[in-house]
């Protein structure tokens, strides 16, 4: 079994593209449950999208495997897949297992030990279609994000993009108190976004969603009011910072809706804070007099602005993922000697089983329990006569001598030679 990884990321691919290629968590499941069943060489795949990357991880036979996740990636593009191609990246074995763990652990994000990801990728893990490789691989990046959080201050405030948006508009107002936000979505990032801004001193004014159950939720711990995205424009007035973060498939803000009354509001600055994949907010209000627009990319200076005092714990957290990185290739090696210690131990189970049945007649012969004692007592000398073999076997798996091991007892023992 290979494992192979295709995927796009913030590292090189705009926003404008990324978009091209988020899906949902729903729609990533499907896509992922697809793959393992289409017939092609994966047999096992997981997709993780969230607001930074877009990656296929897949397991199964066969050199074709990283081509068909290639093809699977640009195939979301559909017209732009051609566009898409120079920015995807692929990788195999263990260096897709090492990324895996390094995005698991905050240290490839945008904002690095940013607090989401962790739990995307045990969502993204548990949505779709992992078996044996798959499933051990992501148990242990999700063991390697947990370690590097417990372990090191890597994700220190500001730890998520909310953080950092709200980071931003603390900057662009010098200071948040008395500052009135409007939510636009009623989902984990709004919430988180909310609570950030909050306890920098700004009043969540109004929550807005597509589902006013949903909106009314999120607005009730901070006192605000539920509106819906189509009553939006009519409360605007008063706010100072409007932040969407939906998981609709378009624009949700569009200008003709929102264009009027942005400018009612005569020049009056109102930040805009886009956090969706793909965008909610139509990057014509951008241009309207007073009103600042910023995406999930114009963030990064304010990460920048974080990173000096997080070397050193990445410096840490890189190695805890080198740590779990050196378990996951053991592990693989491991799997090379393992059919030839099963077989070994089946055929020395085979050949005592059959001089059991040959003196099977004078074992009947034997007192009560002479018959099980016999059993036991073979079985126990088989187990010892194999136990040091196996055990010389698991120690040279992690080297280059482990398949040379695994050979040698295949033709010492003629192990396979009855199915030629």
């Amino acid at each position: 079994m290979r494992l192979a990884l295709a995927g796009v990321s913030h590292h090189r691919a705009p926003l404008a593209l990324r978009e091209r290629v988020a899906v949902d968590l729903e729609a990533a499941g499907a896509l992922a449950r697809g793959l393992a069943t289409s017939g092609g060489p994966a047999h096992e795949a997981v997709v993780l999208s969230t607001c930074n990357r877009t990656e296929l991880y897949v397991a199964g036979d066969g050199a074709a495997l990283a081509e068909h996740a290639d093809l699977a990636l640009l195939s979301l593009a559909g017209a732009n897949a051609r566009e898409l191609a120079p920015a995807a990246y692929r990788l195999a074995d263990e260096s897709a297992a090492l990324h895996l763990f390094r995005v698991a652990a905050g240290l490839d994000s945008m904002v690095p030990g940013e607090g989401e990801i962790l739990g995307q990728v045990r969502d993204a893990f548990e949505a779709g279609s992992a078996g044996p490789l798959l499933g051990r691989t992501f148990r242990m990046a999700l063991r390697a994000g947990r370690r590097a959080r417990a372990e090191t201050a890597i994700g220190e405030s500001p730890a998520s993009i909310p953080a950092a948006a709200a980071a931003l508009a603390e900057q662009v107002f010098d200071g948040l108190r008395g500052r009135r936000v409007a939510l636009v979505g009623a989902g984990r990032a709004s919430e988180l976004t909310a609570r950030n801004l909050r306890s920098r001193g700004a009043d969540i004014a109004l929550v807005a969603s597509r589902t006013f159950e949903r909106a009314e939720h999120l607005a009730a711990p901070f006192a605000a009011r539920a509106v819906s995205v189509e009553e939006l424009a009519s409360a605007l007035a008063d706010v100072d910072v409007l932040v969407s973060s939906t998981n609709a498939p378009g624009v949700v803000l569009d200008a003709d809706a929102l264009g009027p009354a942005l400018r009612a509001r005569r020049g009056k600055p109102l930040l805009i804070v886009d956090l969706a994949v793909p965008r909610d907010v139509d990057a014509e209000l951008g241009a309207i007099d007073g009103c600042f627009l910023y995406d999930v990319d114009a963030l990064e200076g304010v990460v920048a602005a974080t990173l000096e005092g997080r070397r050193s714990e990445a410096a840490h957290a890189e190695q805890i993922v080198s740590e779990e990185a050196e378990r996951f290739r053991t592990w693989r090696a491991s799997l090379a000697v393992v059919p030839a210690i099963a077989s070994l131990r089946a055929r020395a189970e085979e050949i005592r089983a059959a001089e059991l049945a040959r003196v099977e007649t004078r074992l009947e012969r034997l007192p009560d329990g002479g018959r099980d004692l016999v059993d036991t007592v073979t079985a126990q000398i088989v187990n010892k006569l194999l136990h040091l073999p196996t055990v010389r076997m698991k120690e040279a798996s992690v080297s280059a001598d482990g398949l040379l091991y695994a050979d040698v007892v295949r033709h010492l023992f003629g192990l396979g030679e009855d199915e030629e």
